[in-house]
């Protein structure tokens, strides 16, 4: 007999839908329309579309220059609600960028590195003098940080997100043939993904058949290589899947969730799934 291991929602209702009352139920496959389960799944495919950088960016973005003063700085990022600015030379060309954690370590907060002893030897006269330049000029230019990495316009979203976390940068700087003409940071994602989840969830017209709405289930989980297809019995009324099956993977259970949750038609997912433990061979279903 299953054991119940854990509390794990056995009825997911999708926001944005409603459960319909009436239908025809669950068809058979002679009605599956290979046409309607391309529409179908078309929703979800829409969500990862090829982006580059210049479609998310934001343009003409705020900058200052290398002789900007600091306090100017501060008040153009708390005014555009922004956390760093591209600095440009005197010839327009891109030398650097000024961020809040620039910023932090100043005279005026009393946030200033302080190092004594062997630390303050050891970095010498010269880091100490860095330092000193960093925490008191109220020139851009010196607290800027120079090593800028930039992305071309023409760059995949793909590329400037590996930036952003191999870099650990909340920003990059885009340019086209050496100018810079916009700047992507993390909000400027978050408005793409939340425009790209709206549209996934609307743009696709129903009503769906059931069984056209299994079948585009069917074919989301048979394009996923983690996901156990043969394992899993998948039934569709009114647009609520019931997911029955075995699983030997635990983490598989939330994945199939997702999978029948983001195809059009789908207004709740049902998971009556058994996992069944590896080592003991202990089985465990869903709490109620």
């Amino acid at each position: 007999m299953a054991t119940p291991r854990r509390r794990v929602a056995s009825y997911i209702c999708i926001p944005g839908h409603g459960i319909r009352s009436a239908g025809r139920g669950l068809e058979s496959d002679r009605s599956f329309n290979r046409v309607s389960v391309t529409k179908i799944l078309q929703g979800y495919e829409d969500m990862t579309p090829l982006l580059q950088a210049s479609d998310v960016m934001t343009s003409n973005p705020a900058t200052v220059t290398e002789a900007s003063a600091v306090e100017a700085a501060i008040r153009l990022m708390l005014d555009r609600h922004i956390s760093g600015l591209p600095v440009l030379d005197a010839a327009g060309s891109l030398v650097g960028i000024v961020t809040e954690g620039d910023l932090l370590r100043r005279a005026e907060l009393g946030t200033e590195v302080h190092r004594t002893g062997w630390l303050q030897f050891l970095r010498g006269p010269s880091r100490q003098a860095d330092d000193y330049v960093e925490s008191h000029s109220r020139m851009v230019g010196d607290v800027m940080t120079q090593s800028v990495v930039t992305a071309d316009a023409s760059a995949s979203l793909t590329e400037v997100v590996a930036i952003m976390r191999d870099k650990h940068v909340k920003r990059v700087p885009i340019l086209n043939q050496g100018c810079l003409v916009g700047i992507v940071s993390r909000s400027d994602l978050l408005r793409k993904l939340a425009d790209a989840l709206s549209h996934s969830t609307s743009h696709a017209d129903g009503p769906f058949r059931d069984a056209d709405v299994r079948r585009a289930v069917l074919a989301e989980l048979q394009a996923r290589p983690w996901a156990p297809v043969a394992a899993i019995t998948v039934r569709v009324l009114d647009g609520v899947v019931d997911l029955d099956g075995t699983l030997f993977v635990e983490a598989d259970r939330a994945a199939i969730r997702v999978a029948a949750q983001n195809v059009s038609g789908v207004t709740a997912v049902r998971d009556h799934l058994i996992w069944v433990e590896p080592n003991s061979g202990m089985t465990y279903a869903p709490s109620p």
